[in-house]
């Protein structure tokens, strides 16, 4: 692996990953739903967007929001996800599944990883979800999985250096610690050498302006689009390769 630290851009929009490819992102987590944390996206967005871009393309599969406690229909849904991904040449998929207890729930991810493959895997965050982290990286290492996303137990990255260190140690060259959650161009070098990861993973997302001629603002639901800030994006790749 590159001494070289990389960022992979969490988008919620084509253009969010034009603008990954554009900047020198090196991987692009396609999700949809950002207020929720980040669901599947569509078919069609992904094909779309895998014929838009060379840079690897991970889709999130989560089948819903909320916890990583999944039904057996859910798990179908996963497993017919995962079939999508791969007949529309995705290079991975970024998933995680858990016990009733939170827990990492081995024998499905052991099975998703075997289903994905030759895509790699990438354990979202239902690693921070889980109870006691270095049981969870030995659990997730032994599924076979390529790199974790952690915020590091907390809501941002950065309030976690110490842990996402531990655990970069930890994990040595047995899978990828990839800090992720509250990362930005302000913080991202100092981040990288706290942490010791090589990788990260930042949205860098701002609200695009509405280009309807007319809003009704008595429609509460309305919602916004998220795209990825340009100047945020070269702004980190340039911090990490300072």
């Amino acid at each position: 692996m590159s001494n070289k630290a990389v960022l992979e851009v969490c988008a919620f929009h084509i253009e969010s990953c034009l603008i990954a490819e554009k900047c020198g992102a090196v991987r692009v987590e396609l999700c949809d739903n950002p207020i929720e944390g980040g669901t599947t996206p569509s078919y069609g967005t992904i094909k779309q967007v895998r014929e838009k871009i060379s840079i690897k393309l991970y889709p999130i599969l989560r089948p819903r929001s909320g916890n990583y406690f999944y039904s057996d229909e859910e798990f179908d849904i996963l497993k017919d996800d995962i079939n999508m991904c791969k007949q529309l040449g995705c290079d991975g998929i970024s998933v995680g599944i858990s016990k009733i207890n939170a827990e990492v729930d081995t024998e499905r991810l052991k099975r998703i990883v075997e289903w994905a493959g030759p895509m790699g895997v990438t354990c979202n965050r239902v690693f921070d979800c889980a109870p006691e982290p270095f049981n969870a990286l030995e659990d997730i290492i032994n599924c076979g999985c390529e790199r974790i996303l952690t915020s590091g137990l907390k809501t941002a990255a950065p309030d976690a250096a110490d842990l996402l260190k531990q655990l970069v140690d930890k994990a040595g060259n047995r899978i990828i610690i990839m800090p992720g959650a509250g990362v930005k161009s302000s913080n991202i070098a100092k981040l990288r050498d706290a942490s010791g990861a090589k990788e990260f993973h930042s949205s860098a997302r701002k609200a695009a302006p509405n280009p309807v001629t007319y809003i009704n603002k008595e429609v509460s639901d309305y919602g916004n689009v998220y795209i990825a800030d340009e100047v945020e994006v070269k702004a980190m790749i340039a911090a990490l390769n300072s």
